[in-house]
C-alpha cells in the first residue's frame, strides 16, 4: 500500500502553512506581543480557508 500515492504537494503546504501560522501565534503570546498574535491567529484561519474553499472546488 502506498501513502504517498494519493498526496497533494499543494495541500500540503497549505496545511504546513497552517500549523506554522498557530505556532507562530504561541510564541508571540510568549514574547507578550499581541499584535503580532493576532495577525498569525488571522493569518491561520484565512489559510485555512482557502484550503478548504480548494478542497471543495476539486472535489466538485
Amino acid at each position: 500500500m502506498n501513502l504517498l500515492k494519493n498526496f497533494q504537494m499543494n495541500m500540503g503546504i497549505l496545511a504546513f502553512l497552517v500549523i506554522l501560522s498557530f505556532i507562530s501565534v504561541g510564541f508571540a503570546i510568549g514574547q507578550e506581543n499581541f499584535w503580532l498574535a493576532g495577525f498569525f491567529f488571522i493569518l491561520g484561519f484565512i489559510i485555512m480557508s482557502f484550503g478548504l474553499r480548494l478542497k471543495r472546488k476539486l472535489n466538485a
